[in-house]
């Protein structure tokens, strides 16, 4: 059965609340713990030679930038975040948006970490988990726990939904 405006609405509050979190993650951690967090200039870089048929780099950095690569950056992570939710919630059904439970979206949240490892990492020359950066183990285990944060993210949002049900609505 497809989903109504309203539902496909609401996913997308969900994927932003969880991107925005995880935003506000990312700042944390680079003010108490001195991590930078991803410069989404290079995301929009990559995305932004991929109509040119390049999708990996021996180091993003030192790619040809290309026009509003920033914002281009932004763009693809907020939407990144609206698709992963609703994956989420096509994956454990409307139940799941009406009477959101925490394991699935930590357990999600967690599975997102795969792209960045599997797809976006060895597209930017940075091997497969961060294994050609200086400190894999490192940069892992805040990819992992940024994402979890991401599926926290997922589960506050929905619960913040709930407050205008109009994707529970009969």
């Amino acid at each position: 059965m497809p989903y109504s405006l309203a539902t496909l609405l609401h996913s997308a509050a969900i994927g932003i609340g969880a991107t925005l979190l995880m935003d506000g993650w990312s700042i944390l951690r680079k003010h108490l713990l001195g991590m930078p967090s991803l410069d989404y200039a290079l995301v929009g870089r990559w995305v932004g030679h991929m109509p040119r048929g390049q999708f990996h780099h021996a180091a993003i950095g030192k790619a040809e930038p290309i026009a509003a690569e920033r914002a281009l950056g932004w763009l693809v992570h907020y939407l990144t975040g609206i698709l992963f939710a609703a994956l989420l919630i096509g994956a454990t059904g409307r139940g799941w948006l009406c009477a959101p439970t925490l394991l699935p979206a930590l357990a999600f949240g967690l599975a997102t970490v795969l792209l960045p490892f599997l797809v976006m990492q060895p597209a930017f020359g940075l091997g497969i988990a961060a294994a050609k950066t200086a400190h894999p183990g490192k940069a892992r285990f805040h990819s992992v726990l940024t994402h979890l944060v991401f599926g926290a993210g997922l589960y506050l949002a929905a619960q913040i939904g709930l407050l205008l049900p109009v994707a529970c609505a009969n």
